[in-house]
């Protein structure tokens, strides 16, 4: 297994994208390649920004503002706050979850048995890196928005700002981390098995499976359907996005600095292809 990387300085940066040297390199846009520093650095930012982020909110640090009125939320929202709370709702969403995750693990096994023990691991970094950056994304997204959740305009709950967990509502982790697995496993099997009905038993499945629990999720009051919505728009861009930029080849990436003219600042562009 080799690695291929150059950076040429100058005023401008031409960064070419890690690649994993294949054995058939007539049939290199059938695989990809991974890089273990990067990748690696991105997964654990990614867990561990949630993870830290998670221990503060835990806190009761950051108190969350009280729900407003029901009547200024969008015509679809509206329902999450009147209907009957399912209380097996949330229990139901979080098996949707799990079986996406086992999942997306019995694929990246499978892609041991089928191609070699090193497709396995490339596929395996993929989806953890898919869901590592959705998972970094959402709490960003949550703790910058704080929308509180539709059980947050329960009358037990009215004027609770000490539970900060009421207040990250926008948008679903749940829907957005299965909607990622989805995305990253639909592309692989367009990817492996392009001449078989695998890739649209996958899609179909997956989108079932992804709609099912953002339904569980609002029927559990914990979101409403503008924050599944969102979730599966996010969750899916970034499940699809990751393995295309792990394409086999290299992928050149410029990253250009130019100082502003009074030298008080400048700017900095990133371009390539993709």
């Amino acid at each position: 297994m080799t690695f291929r990387t150059r950076l040429i300085l100058g005023t401008s940066a031409l960064i070419l994208l890690p690649a994993i040297a294949q054995a058939d390199d007539t049939k290199l846009e059938e695989h990809f390649s991974i890089q273990p520093v990067a990748d690696g650095v991105v997964i654990a930012a990614g867990t561990g920004f949630s993870v830290l982020l998670g221990l503060v909110l835990s806190t009761g640090e950051i108190q969350p503002l009280p729900a407003g009125p029901a009547s200024k939320l969008l015509g679809i929202d509206r329902v999450a706050v009147t209907q009957t709370i399912d209380p097996h709702a949330a229990t139901l969403s979080d098996v949707g979850l799990y079986t996406g995750i086992g999942y997306a693990v019995l694929d990246s096994v499978s892609s041991a048995f089928r191609d070699s023990w090193e497709a396995a691991l490339t596929d395996g970094v993929m989806y953890a890196e898919a869901g590592s950056v959705t998972l970094a994304v959402d709490d960003i997204v949550k703790i910058a928005v704080r929308r509180p959740r539709p059980i947050d305009y329960a009358a037990a709950n009215k004027g609770n700002t000490s539970n900060t967990d009421l207040a990250l509502s926008f948008f679903s982790g749940h829907e957005a981390g299965l909607a990622a697995i989805t995305g990253t496993a639909t592309y692989l099997a367009f990817v492996h098995s392009p001449d078989s009905p695998r890739p649209w038993i996958t899609l179909a499945g997956g989108v079932l499976l992804t709609a099912f629990v953002g339904y569980e999720r609002v029927r559990a009051g914990a979101h409403f359907p503008t924050d599944v919505l969102m979730g599966a728009l996010a969750g899916a861009s970034v499940g699809v996005l990751v393995p295309q930029l792990h394409r086999g080849g290299t992928r050149p990436v410029w990253i250009d600095l130019a100082p502003a003219p009074n030298g008080t600042g400048g700017s900095l562009s990133v371009r390539g292809f993709f």
